[in-house]
């Protein structure tokens, strides 16, 4: 009997726990094969954008029905990231983590290593939007630069649909690369379960729950926070607004969540995000290649709800009380910080970075959550991509009000 993909990679996923848990920093040895997975993601992952974006744009039709669909996405976007801030911010009030976890004010030495990475980050941050459009989109491909490649993709998509019948050959070369790249990568997405493995054993393995116990109350409002948020507003949207259920979608897309719980990478993600929501939850082609790349790189509904857990850490850490225009500040920052975050491991930091000085709080505070930022970043970004494909859900159905959401993997079996 075969086992299906979302089976074999649960079964990994508990797999990797328990001999992490049971041999300890020793299951280091597994890593070679998370590392050789993450490489073959990676090796597919900027020509599928590339492609994938482009035959997105030039099968919208029209750069009306581009502009139509874009703005559906952003606003959705937008609207869910304000109400992550908010559940943040709320769980951060109702755990009192700054309060109740039994850790050490971080040391001079933890502190200055802290803030000499934020302050890397920080000036790239500064830059975010002149570096969106790149100078040499070569370069940018080569560099792995998603926002760039996704700049790039949607002005050379538009530029077909402009040019029109003339552009039909470059059209048909994309479509065709789409193609091929979705081909390779459902080979690639067959190893999956060897990857989560060979990624989630040594994360284990390495912090073990001696080190989690500390600050278990931080991991336990943001793994609260973020299941209101997935329940509640990924719930609700492919209910009310996909029309479809909730348990098929959630169902649907567990291989991806699981994937990117343990790869900690949105970008990662990409190729099983578009897998497990055509052929499982039913959306076209069309509408996933256009909002499942985007979504990865601008979408970051499970790192804004942490950005609000992890400054009312702080400020009850270091005794600060925010006041109400503070809030208000920290939800405005967050909600657009995420918009120029990369989805990539880590990134969250570079958010709470922002943040931080935004409203003034000891910027050596990030060095309280540094520690077991990987664990935040398994949970974050898992939250993330469901934002992604319930976006695509939404979408999907506001385009096509009639469809009927058919699974291929139900089709054929």
């Amino acid at each position: 009997m075969r086992i299906s993909l979302v089976y074999q990679i649960l079964i990994a996923f508990i797999l990797a726990i328990i001999f992490g848990a049971i041999f300890g920093e020793a299951i280091e040895v597994v890593e070679p094969l998370g590392e050789l997975f993450l490489r073959l993601i990676q090796f597919v992952i900027i020509p599928l954008i590339l492609a994938a974006l482009i035959t997105g744009v030039t099968n919208l039709g029209t750069g009306k029905q581009m502009v139509r669909l874009g703005g559906k996405t952003v606003a959705y976007f937008l609207i869910t990231s304000l109400i992550a801030i908010s559940i943040g911010l709320s769980m951060g009030f109702l755990f009192n983590p700054g309060e109740v976890a039994d850790i050490d004010e971080p040391t001079e030495e933890e502190v200055d290593e802290e803030l000499e990475d934020a302050e890397e980050q920080d000036d790239d941050v500064i830059d975010v939007i002149l570096n969106i459009v790149p100078e040499n989109p070569i370069e940018g491909m080569a560099a792995g630069d998603t926002l760039q490649v996704i700049f790039f993709a949607l002005a050379l998509g538009i530029g077909i649909l402009v040019v029109g019948e003339r552009a039909d050959p470059l059209k048909n070369f994309f479509d065709g690369l789409a193609e091929v790249m979705f081909k390779i990568t459902a080979g690639i997405i067959k190893l999956a379960p060897l990857g989560v493995f060979g990624i989630l054993a040594p994360v284990v393995g390495e912090h073990g729950l001696a080190v989690l116990m500390p600050l278990l109350v931080v991991i336990a409002a943001l793994a609260v926070g973020c299941l209101i948020h997935i329940l509640v507003v990924y719930g609700s949207t492919v209910r009310y607004l996909g029309k479809i259920s909730p348990l098929k979608f959630f169902k649907g897309m567990t291989p991806a969540f699981l994937f990117a719980f343990s790869s900690a990478s949105s970008a990662a993600t990409i190729p099983l995000s578009m897998k497990n929501v055509q052929e499982n939850v039913g959306v076209s082609n069309k509408t996933s290649s256009f909002i499942i790349p985007l979504g990865a790189t601008i979408n970051m509904d499970g790192t804004t709800l942490y950005n609000g857990v992890a400054v009312m850490f702080i400020a009850q850490f270091y005794g600060i009380q925010l006041s109400f225009l503070e809030i208000a500040t920290v939800m405005i920052v967050a909600t657009l910080a995420a918009i120029g975050t990369a989805g990539v491991p880590g990134a969250g930091l570079i958010m709470l970075t922002i943040t931080v000085t935004a409203i003034g709080l000891p910027i050596e505070g990030i060095a309280l959550v540094a520690a077991i930022d990987r664990i935040l970043d398994m949970i974050r970004t898992g939250t993330n991509i469901l934002g992604d494909s319930a976006c695509a859900v939404y979408v999907e159905r506001s385009e096509h009000k009639d469809k009927a959401f058919q699974s291929e993997t139900n089709e054929t079996a």
